[in-house]
């Protein structure tokens, strides 16, 4: 009876789940069943690792604090995932299995209406996963098809503001604004919701720069959240938006009530807002002493460990300003070691310190600290460009100071007398000895020390047997050390040998160690401590000396024209000057470097000496272009056709018109005309690039050689070098190749210079052809070969028979007929002889 009555029961049980299981049929039992098995155990699963997803994706997120923060963190990824393919969250993956799940599974429509109340919602964790999985299309498809199949849902108005944020991300900022603004005004949205939806709305104002509007909508988003996470992040970034206004009073009040939130909110937030006031901080009104102690106490706080960083950087940017410069460094320095993931942080910390070095005139300390620099900022940025630029011209100033500093002092010790290179060598010499008996007397220290250990051990202080010591000699690392004491104390240094103890060997006593070291090693070691040693080096020969004056004068110029155009450091380039108008340098200096005195005397507003230098233009160069420019510089200026500028640019157009004689002759003059000033690297590229249009390879290389080597901390001579380097290896090669590949082909006339009629009645010729065949594809020009030849050349033909056709009719119909000889080439061969003008080799 019981079993009976078990049986019936289970069956029955079964039958209800059974006929419960049904999407098709309307009933109080399915609809119940499907909804609470779709939010309990198909949703639930999938917000759970939705959820997940979403933290672990913001956890990894880290913020850029020196740009506006994002309303949310979430880093967009530039890699498009293919339709198709799943994501690469695998909690974001499961949450849109999940969701998938739910509406195969569970959606119930019947009769075209939804009878699962949760169905909206699995539509929603559709596309909420998608989204954070970075696909935002399918996304959008989601939220658009719950908008419009379910606009009575409860949560159709945080689908809207899904769908927003989605339009954000594919950067349709005017119609989210356009729909946001609908919503906020149409719609009964709840607190969340308000707060949300003016925080999307906020983020479209930034994306389109709109700082005032972002403001706004963003006050009205931080009074309505309840998650003081994003109170933090939403005053925090009205802050950010208040200084790019300009409003420091105002962005303070707003970082103000991140740091009141404290603890509520994520502690970057406040550290930093904390960092932003000390930047806006005005230490000539402010209380420099309380100022200080609010900086050290944050960096004293044991919470603040992780943000030392930038704590530090505020404190050496505080002592910066105060001319602390040893302590600014320092916190410099203490900044770089606690930098974590901040690269950008790092690269300021290095160049601040490059800054301090450059001041100090440390150059090749600077330009380290310009390369630690340009490591942690992201290339093809303007800042990385403008210190990668500024490390270029460091390199000249380091090469140029470094000969000004060697010639300098070679040619100071020629002028010296005999007795005063005796005395100055001598005082060498004397400090080099007297830091060899430091070394020695440390070194003797050390082993007595060794020596004093140890006998404290031997005479049984310290001879008992020791935890986890056996008593062997070899086990105990002191008696070993006094072993090898004694040993080299009797013996001397014994290389390890057969019959090492032999007289013959190369037995070295304590006493004669150091002379035997210097005697095997080089004789050499003993000249160091002997005047002659030095004084042999110095230069006697006088094209040596002209040389290193001439050098060292010309690196004088250069850094004084580098401080002044690229540094604007214009006391050390008047420094540099000065000195070369002391050293007597070539008359060609002379008169650039007074000129330039006296603009950088103006400069510096330093009246009485910039009036003194123009004096002494007017009165000793009177006839120059620097006097007529110093009498009537406006006229001068606009008009002066004989500016360096202008003949340059006339000679470049010289050589566009293939006048490459004619500016090789110019830029020649010119050179010698202008010597000393920043235009003649100029001339010298554009007559190496003439020399190639003439005389060919061979030629070109030389030329490009000397300007590389005259001219090697100039634009033009680094761009020389790296054609050396990178260009003329891909065109030494001069071998004519086979035309069967070529899909270009040319009919070359070639004509000695002079023949300027024949050349005119040929080109008349063949245009004639050229229009009465309807050859419109073909084109002619005059080219230059070389000092005594040009050419003619017809252009255009794709094959070489079509070259030949058009030669055939030019060599026998009557009205066309040309009696010149041709050669017919591919456009390969022609580029190859007007490189290396070997057209005899074709021929």
């Amino acid at each position: 009876m019981k079993k009976t009555l078990y049986t019936s029961v289970t069956l029955s049980i079964l039958g209800v789940l059974l006929f419960s299981c049904s999407t098709k049929k309307d009933t109080f039992i399915n609809r119940n069943f499907h909804a609470v098995t779709t939010k309990y155990n198909v949703l639930f699963n999938g917000n759970v690792a939705f959820e997940e997803g979403r933290e672990a994706l913001m956890d990894a997120y880290i913020d850029n604090y020196w740009e506006i923060l994002p309303v949310e963190r979430m880093e967009v990824q530039d890699e498009l995932t293919l339709p198709g393919k799943g994501g690469k969250n695998p909690n974001f993956k499961k949450a849109e299995e999940k969701a998938v799940k739910a509406i195969q599974k569970h959606s119930m429509e019947i009769n075209g209406r939804q009878r699962n109340p949760q169905i909206d919602e699995a539509y929603l964790l559709l596309g909420k996963a998608r989204y954070f999985d970075q696909r935002f299309i399918p996304a959008l498809e989601a939220f658009n098809y719950t908008i419009s199949e379910y606009p009575n849902s409860d949560k159709i108005n945080e689908t809207k503001i899904w769908r927003e944020k989605t339009h954000l991300r594919l950067e349709n900022e005017e119609f989210a604004i356009a729909n946001l603004k609908k919503i906020l005004r149409y719609e009964k949205l709840s607190d969340q919701e308000y707060a949300d939806a003016n925080a999307v709305l906020g983020q479209a104002y930034i994306n389109l720069k709109h700082k005032d509007s972002a403001v706004q909508v963003l006050k009205r988003a931080v009074t309505t959240t309840k998650i003081n996470e994003e109170k933090g992040r939403y005053n925090y970034i009205i802050g950010q938006l208040f200084n790019e206004l300009g409003y420091k009073d105002s962005a303070n009040m707003a970082f103000d009530k991140v740091i009141d939130l404290n603890r509520k909110s994520p502690r970057v937030y406040m550290i930093n807002a904390y960092v932003e006031k000390a930047k806006n901080y005005d230490l000539e009104k402010g209380d420099k002493e309380e100022f200080l102690e609010m900086l050290t106490d944050l960096a004293e706080n044991r919470e603040n460990r992780p943000f030392l960083d930038r704590i530090y950087r505020r404190l050496a940017a505080f002592h910066l300003s105060q001319d602390s410069l040893t302590l600014a460094e320092e916190y410099f320095n203490k900044s770089i070691r606690k930098v974590t993931t901040d690269k950008y942080l790092k690269a300021l910390d290095y160049e601040n310190i490059a800054a301090l070095r450059f001041d100090e005139a440390k150059y090749k300390e600077a330009g380290m600290y310009y390369d630690s620099t340009l490591v942690n900022l992201e290339k093809n940025t303007r800042k990385f460009r403008r210190i990668e630029k500024k490390k270029a011209n460091l390199e000249d100033v380091i090469a140029y100071e470094n000969v000004a500093y060697t010639n300098d002092s070679i040619l100071k010790l020629v002028n010296y007398t005999d007795a005063e290179r005796t005395s100055y060598f001598q005082k060498h010499i004397d400090l080099l000895k007297a830091a060899e008996e430091e070394r020695k007397k440390a070194k003797e220290d050390s082993e007595y020390r060794e020596s004093f250990v140890a006998n404290e051990f031997a005479t049984g202080r310290n001879s008992g047997p020791r935890s986890g010591e056996g008593d062997f000699y070899f086990y105990n690392q002191t008696t070993v050390a006094y072993g090898k004491n004694e040993f080299r104390k009797k013996w001397g240094e014994r290389s390890l040998e057969d019959n090492w103890r032999l007289f013959n060997k190369s037995t070295v006593s304590k006493n004669t160690v150091g002379q035997n070291q210097a005697t095997t090693a080089d004789s050499s070691a003993d000249d160091i401590y002997s005047v002659a040693y030095y004084t042999d080096k110095i230069p006697t020969d006088t094209k040596v000396i002209d040389s290193l004056t001439k050098d060292r004068n010309f690196a004088y110029y250069q850094l004084g024209l580098i401080y002044k155009e690229k540094f604007k450091e214009y006391e050390l380039a008047v420094q540099r000057l000065e000195q070369l108008l002391k050293n007597n340098p070539e008359e060609k200096l002379v008169l650039p470097s007074k000129y330039n005195l006296y603009k950088l005397y103006t400069l510096l507003e330093q009246s009485t000496a910039a009036e003194k230098y123009k004096n002494d233009i007017l009165s000793n160069h009177g006839n120059s272009r620097y006097a007529q420019i110093l009498r009537n510089p406006q006229e001068v200026i606009a008009s002066d056709e004989n500016s360096p500028e202008n003949l340059y640019a006339k000679t470049y157009k010289k050589f566009t018109e293939q006048q490459f004689e004619e500016a090789l002759t110019d830029a020649n003059t010119y050179i010698l005309q202008f010597t000393g000033e920043p235009i003649v690297p100029k001339f010298e590229m554009l007559k190496a690039i003439a020399i190639a249009r003439l005389d060919g390879y061979n030629a070109y290389k030389e030329a490009l050689n000397y300007v590389a080597l005259n001219y090697p901390n100039n634009e033009e001579g680094k761009q020389a070098q790296e054609i050396i380097n990178t260009s003329l290896p891909k065109i030494a090669n001069k071998t004519l190749v086979n035309d069967d590949k070529s899909t270009s082909f040319k009919i070359i006339y070639a004509f000695q210079k002079n023949e300027t009629e024949a050349m005119e009645a040929i080109e008349k010729t063949i245009n004639q052809m050229i229009e009465d065949k309807n050859y419109n594809s073909l084109s002619i020009s005059r080219d230059v070969y070389d000092r005594s030849q040009h050419f003619v050349v017809i252009h255009g033909f794709k094959t070489k028979l079509a070259a030949v056709t058009v030669e055939d009719i030019l060599e026998t119909f009557k009205e066309y007929k040309i009696a010149k000889e041709n050669v017919i080439m591919s456009s390969e061969n022609y580029q190859t002889i007007q490189i290396h003008k070997n057209l005899d080799e074709l021929k």
